[in-house]
């Protein structure tokens, strides 16, 4: 079940939502007031309408927090249709965007997200391999192991726990060792416990 947060209604709020596709897009990528990006891009993920997927991934990338987030939850809320382009927004130069993406695929929880995340794993920016890890964690799949394994000595802190996590619901002998292996060689006390945890 995508989450949904409804943002506060800009002054131009009542004229947004009388607004077509095209109005709303236009008001996402023009407007100077990110309270108006952000609820256009909530009004975007409503419509859930294929034209809207695009624009809410180029503002994944939005200099405003609270407009990238909402574009995430836009997406995510269109589901299915958005998992092919999000794929491709996790080949985007900026990590902002990979980020995002990944946390919208994790969100939709289709099987044909697997692969992408999986790539996430290998990003060289900590908070989309973080993200990656939690979106799988979530979806589950086997696939996930062998590379997951690897973030086990991820350099982040952050990065190592959600792999722990992720390997702990996944389940199965070979994340069993693995998790045991590096409860050896964990130095981090709070990640030993969350190892220790998902040892249980």
């Amino acid at each position: 079940m995508t989450e949904t947060i409804i943002p506060e209604k800009p002054e131009s709020g009542e004229d947004l939502e009388k607004l077509g596709i095209e109005g709303l897009v236009k008001a996402l990528h023009d407007s100077t007031d990110p309270q108006v990006r952000q609820y256009a891009a909530y009004l975007l993920g409503k419509a859930q309408s294929p034209r809207a997927i695009q624009p809410l991934i180029e503002a994944m990338a939005d200099f405003d927090k609270s407009v990238r987030a909402q574009a995430t939850l836009a997406l995510s809320s269109i589901g299915k249709a958005a998992v092919a382009p999000l794929a491709e927004a996790m080949k985007e130069p900026k990590w902002e965007t990979r980020y995002r993406a990944a946390e919208a695929l994790g969100k939709i929880a289709d099987e044909k997200a697997v692969k992408p995340l999986i790539q996430g794993l290998k990003d060289n920016r900590d908070h989309v391999r973080y993200m990656a890890a939690k979106g799988l964690r979530g979806l589950g799949d086997s696939d996930a192991i062998e590379p997951m394994i690897i973030l086990l000595r991820d350099e982040n802190v952050y990065v190592r726990t959600m792999a722990v996590r992720a390997l702990g619901v996944i389940g199965g002998k070979k994340a069993g060792e693995a998790l045991t292996k590096a409860l050896a060689d964990e130095q981090d006390e709070k990640v030993r416990e969350t190892i220790t945890e998902a040892l249980k």
